[in-house]
């Protein structure tokens, strides 16, 4: 297992080196919202190449193309630019991230931010690791006194039911974050950065190694009902564990329509008011 860790870590360092190269370039619409870049085309042009060369039989699923090989036993995920419309955008948030599964099971990953120069890799059962360190979960006992993160998809965004969650959370928490990338939340939440991440939606190769990552450190993932997690399921929830049932409890009654917390509403009249000043 280590020369696959290896290997991937490699790659996403060689990728990560193009990304940075093409840091500034134009940017094109894929649909609506979607972005791609030439940083896209090139890195994972480079990722695919590398991973052929050294594992010629693994498949390889990956955000750009190259879909075909689900079935495969020995199978990699790959974002070779997750949080494009970052990148795209000049927001020093973005990263590559390679996974290998076995059987369905992730078993290596690294989540790679040249910018900052962080590099967040695990293989199961030998723990996760940033810059080589060790890394651990916070220990935050209570949603209370967590902070947490989300995102939101880039289309149908009036359609995402995910704006009651935020809320729920944003008055439970320390705060919510949004990044824009969740290999980097996954990755945070794995080192004690933020307590938990979740999200509606999610590709398998955005959260193959991120979820990896969190394990590892010794934090939990599940689906937000609380089944086992599985990468081409509707949602994710990852956190540090202990406060894994207490999100789950908060997420149940959200599902059921039971708000903890009223959204407010503003009567037209005290809305003009406060934009008059």
């Amino acid at each position: 297992m280590d020369s696959y860790l290896d290997t991937a870590i490699a790659i996403a360092q060689e990728a990560g080196q193009i990304l940075m190269a093409h840091s500034g370039v134009p940017f094109e619409l894929k649909g609506d919202y979607d972005l791609v870049t030439a940083a896209d085309r090139a890195s994972e042009k480079l990722v695919i190449q590398r991973l052929q060369e050294h594992f010629p039989q693994h498949g390889i699923v990956a955000e750009e193309g190259g879909r075909a090989a689900l079935e495969a036993e020995w199978r990699w995920y790959v974002d070779p630019l997750d949080g494009t419309t970052n990148f795209a955008h000049g927001y020093p948030l973005w990263n590559t991230t390679l996974a290998l599964a076995h059987k369905g099971e992730v078993v290596a990953g690294v989540v790679y931010d040249p910018r900052n120069q962080e590099l967040f890799a695990a293989e199961r059962g030998a723990g996760a690791r940033l810059n080589g360190a060790p890394i651990h979960v916070s220990k935050a006992p209570v949603l209370n006194d967590a902070l947490v993160s989300t995102g939101f998809p880039s289309r149908k965004r009036h359609q995402n039911v995910n704006i009651h969650f935020y809320y729920q959370l944003a008055m439970q928490t320390h705060g919510v974050r949004r990044g824009g990338s969740a290999a980097i939340d996954l990755a945070y939440t794995a080192c004690g950065r933020l307590e938990a991440f979740w999200e509606f939606g999610l590709n398998p190769w955005d959260m193959a190694a991120g979820t990896l990552l969190v394990e590892e450190a010794g934090g939990k993932v599940s689906g937000m009902g609380g089944e086992a997690l599985d990468l081409h399921g509707p949602y994710l929830l990852a956190d540090n564990g202990l406060i894994h049932e207490e999100t789950l409890n908060l997420f149940s009654e959200i599902f059921d329509g039971r708000f903890p917390h009223e959204m407010p509403s503003l009567p037209a009249k005290e809305w003009e008011a406060t934009t008059r000043g």
